[in-house]
């Protein structure tokens, strides 16, 4: 039998940098895992300085001249959260006048399938001592998960006076030392795609390898979007020793935040592939990882340890959420988007509240906006790009990048600045003013190069605004990162309703025309490949044309797939599959008149 996830069948992926920097102080006494982001150290100590005059405790700094401060500023505040989270589902369980309406909170949010609410009510039900309840919850109920996130390609090198710090001191190194350190026994969930250099570095910590009993204190996620890149990487981890507990695979154009585009593979036969091969991947990651193990005379498991598959992007009914569990036999699901409109959990202010509530599909887009170079869904409108547009107006385009983090392109410059500042924009703009040229594409480049925003700090700046906090540095602007789906949700709601809604006890989708979750990926995807298409020079080389004529071929064999699986899986109501199937001639017919317009041209 296979080891159940946790409480829940749901979980809360990172969002952003200070959208989720504290949601596990919320909801992991209640089971619910949650994910922090690891990118600013700034606003970890911010908020550790937030909670400790909050709980009257003595807080002191970890200045940056302190040696290794982010790592230590990392560590420091992941134990606080640790501690706060342990003091509050202590208070759950403990049965106190005080604390019944917590642990009612906590049973009735469990699935209503969940064998612990079952047994917790035939308890009560038939009077059991009130010691016996007692034991039997301080054995059975358990925390969600404090997870944390690393951004792989947020790895910025650091100095000192000037000299070039060892790479152990990069942003990303320092953050999984800084997590490797703390008291959590969680997960790092590492995205953005492969780092050996990271990878590697992690053999340096115990916590990662089987302890006498077998089990891993801290736990590696992939985030991935397919199988072949969780085999890669799977067993590159695996060579060294350290055990992949979870792949996290995420669709790869409909998700809020960075979207890393497959080349037109679909998320349904994706997870199709993880289900067809997951003992498969199992056993060779397994066979490799013994071998390592014995090598490295550490203790060794004899039958391989779970690994977890979970899907996130673009979910937004219970239907859904129950079809994609059981039939690709998943282990929990990822509900990002639609928990920016619960205040209780995430960190969203006013503003920025309002303009989620009110947005539609036409306010939603995959932009350019990230100096990473990566698309980046957000929301039109939002605080930060009309702070952006200011600039602009001002004859003064780019960020005074007070954080840097993603301070990487070193095109003019020996240490690494960020496309997003202020410096580079205006290097950048001189550059190409001496340049010729011509028909009009001159003010098309210049918008490229001021469309870039400062998102490390924007996406950060909420957490501020929402404790209060002073923005002096990083200003009042605030870039927000919903994926498509947040034009489906349109309104704010408590936890309760949020978890009623995944698992089906209310709806909060007022609006009948949402299509279903991997309609809406097709859709999404085509109008990505006539984005590609368009983009390309008038002269396209045959290694272009053949990358968009193998995009296209990945979406037809996606469209097969869906029309198989609509027509004959019982999950799909008659009336659901009827209209999904209509979409479905739609979006083909669409995808073969713009492949052909542009392959005529």
């Amino acid at each position: 039998m296979r080891e159940t996830y946790g409480m829940h069948n749901f979980h809360i992926p990172v969002m952003g940098i200070g959208f989720t920097i504290d949601t596990p102080v919320k909801v992991a006494q209640f089971g619910i895992s949650s994910v922090i982001s690891l990118v600013d150290d700034i606003l970890m100590e911010k908020m550790r300085e937030f909670y400790s005059k909050k709980l009257d405790i003595p807080f002191h700094a970890i200045s940056e001249k302190v040696e290794d401060f982010r790592a230590k500023r990392i560590t420091t505040y992941l134990n606080m959260v640790d501690e706060m989270v342990q003091q509050k589902f202590h208070d759950v369980k403990s049965m106190m006048a005080d604390g019944q309406k917590e642990l009612d909170k906590y049973m009735e949010m469990l699935p209503d399938l969940s064998s612990i609410k079952e047994k917790f009510n035939e308890l009560v039900h038939n009077n059991t001592l009130k010691a016996d309840i007692q034991q039997w919850l301080n054995e059975n109920l358990l925390t969600g998960n404090i997870d944390v996130n690393i951004m792989t390609k947020v790895d910025r090198v650091n100095y000192l006076e000037g000299n070039k710090l060892p790479s152990e001191y990069n942003d990303a190194h320092a953050a999984l030392r800084g997590f490797a350190n703390s008291n959590l026994n969680s997960s790092v969930v590492l995205s953005a795609g492969m780092s050996p250099s990271l990878y590697s570095y992690i053999e340096n910590f115990e916590d990662f390898y089987p302890n006498t009993e077998g089990k891993l204190i801290k736990r590696i996620i992939l985030k991935v979007s397919d199988y072949r890149s969780a085999l890669i990487q799977g067993k590159f981890l695996a060579k060294k020793g350290i055990w992949v507990s979870e792949f996290r695979v995420e669709s790869g154009l409909n998700c809020g935040g960075h979207a890393f585009a497959t080349d037109g593979y679909l998320l349904g036969p994706i997870l199709e592939e993880f289900k067809n091969n997951r003992t498969a991947l199992t056993d060779s990651m397994f066979e490799i990882y013994v071998q390592a193990l014995k090598t490295k005379n550490r203790n060794c498991p004899e039958v391989p340890p779970s690994i977890f598959i979970t899907a996130q992007g673009g979910i937004g009914t219970s239907e859904e959420h129950n079809f994609l569990l059981e039939y690709y036999n998943l282990d929990s699901i990822g509900w990002g988007t639609p928990f920016l409109l619960v205040p209780e959990v995430i960190n969203v202010d006013e503003k920025t509240l309002e303009l989620l509530c009110e947005a539609k599909e036409d306010d939603l887009h995959l932009s350019d906006i990230s100096p990473l170079g990566i698309p980046f869904n957000s929301l039109k409108k939002n605080t930060k790009d009309a702070e952006k547009q200011v600039w602009i107006s001002n004859g003064r385009p780019g960020s005074p990048c007070p954080k840097k983090y993603v301070a990487l392109n070193q095109e003019f410059t020996e240490r690494p600045i960020c496309s997003a500042s202020r410096q580079f924009q205006r290097l950048k703009l001189e550059q190409i003013s001496d340049q010729k040229i011509i028909n009009g594409s001159y003010q098309k480049a210049v918008e490229k190069i001021v469309e870039k925003s400062c998102i490390c700090v924007g996406l950060g700046t909420s957490a501020l605004l929402v404790n209060n906090l002073e923005t002096k540095i990083e200003g009042p602007g605030v870039s927000v990162c919903p994926g498509p789906n947040m034009a489906y949700f349109s309104k704010i709601v408590s936890l309760q309703e949020m978890t009623d809604h995944i698992y089906g006890r209310t709806n909060l989708i007022d609006n009948p025309d949402r299509p279903n979750l991997f309609i809406k990926e097709l859709g999404i995807y085509i109008d990505y490949l006539k984005r590609l298409a368009a983009e390309l020079p008038e002269n396209p080389t045959d290694k272009q044309y053949a990358f968009l004529e193998k995009y296209r071929k990945n979406l037809i064999e996606g469209i097969e797939y869906y029309r198989y699986l609509f027509s004959t899986d019982k999950f799909f109501s008659g009336s659901e599959s009827e209209v999904a199937l209509k979409e479905l001639e739609k979006l083909s017919a669409q995808l073969a008149l713009s492949f052909q317009i542009k392959a005529e041209a």
